[in-house]
């Protein structure tokens, strides 16, 4: 290996253990469709050169395992990049509007885990934002406690960070300070982002635990998620401009992560990019 590919591989390796939990399938607007039991377990075989992974997924009743599936493997494709902190991301690395199209975010913390993957389907107008899978786990063996439920009463506030940028030909990553204001007035949440290459104001509209920004050419979406999850993806990916989308954890009332997935005008995976922010008081 590289020493690239080596750095990527010992963040992998943050992972190892088994992880007990559940894949719970979500619609658009976050109604669960399904909720299944699982049990993942890495394990690093041959002095941590393999990854062994054993996908155990569970009926709602029965204590053996309905499907299992074993796969292993030496090295990680060009499609995931891992940060230092161990969070991910893995996904396509063209996107095709003529073929379903998504990437899947993991962040770990102790001995909690959650991961998001995020799927659109091709349609008449675009491809189109079609389920999620919400994925929340701990450590077997723990009691390591799920978060609570993500509201936006628990992201007003002004949030300064770091946004550590990486990219899929493993140059070095670039850093950034950011600084997120967000606040409410009636039905509407109002947003200002700011790194030093430049100044956001954005604003949504608040339904439930679905936040709306329609302002913009493409509507985003922002899903208020449980374990403090939230996933933010465009409505329909546009054609011939660069989008992006994320994953984002609150893992402390006032530390949250977000990871973001960003393409460019040709579909082309450009960056992964971890912000980690802390609300000041």
């Amino acid at each position: 290996m590289t020493s690239s590919e080596t750095t990527q591989w010992d963040r992998l390796l943050k992972h190892v253990g088994v992880w007990e939990g559940s894949f719970t399938r979500l619609s658009t607007d976050g109604t669960v469709q399904e909720d299944m039991p699982t049990i993942i377990r890495l394990e690093g075989v041959d002095e941590n050169r393999t990854m062994r992974q054993t996908n155990e997924y569970f009926s709602g009743q029965g204590e053996q395992p309905t499907t299992q599936r074993v796969i292993a493997y030496s090295s990680l494709g060009r499609n995931i990049l891992f940060c230092e902190d161990g969070s991910f991301s893995l996904g396509s690395m063209q996107f095709s509007p003529l073929a379903e199209f998504g990437a899947e975010f993991g962040f770990v913390r102790g001995d909690r885990r959650l991961r998001l993957v995020q799927l659109f389907n091709p349609g008449e107008n675009g491809s189109q934002f079609s389920h999620l899978t919400l994925i929340r786990e701990r450590r077997q063996g723990t009691d390591a406690p799920e978060r609570p439920p993500l509201t936006v009463a628990s992201l007003l506030g002004e949030w300064q960070g770091e946004a550590v940028t990486y990219y899929p030909d493993w140059r070095s990553p670039d850093r950034s300070p950011t600084r997120l204001t967000l606040r409410q007035e009636g039905d509407r949440l109002y947003q200002q982002l700011t790194t030093p290459s430049f100044d956001l104001s954005t604003s949504a509209t608040i339904e439930g635990n679905r936040l709306l920004f329609d302002e913009g050419p493409e509507p985003v979406q922002v899903l208020l998620l449980p374990d403090g999850g939230s996933c933010t993806t465009p409505l329909v990916i546009p054609r011939n401009r660069p989008f992006w989308f994320e994953a984002g954890w609150l893992v402390e009332p006032s530390l949250r992560l977000r990871l973001i997935r960003s393409y460019d005008a040709m579909g082309g995976w450009v960056s992964l990019t971890l912000v980690t922010e802390r609300r000041g008081h």
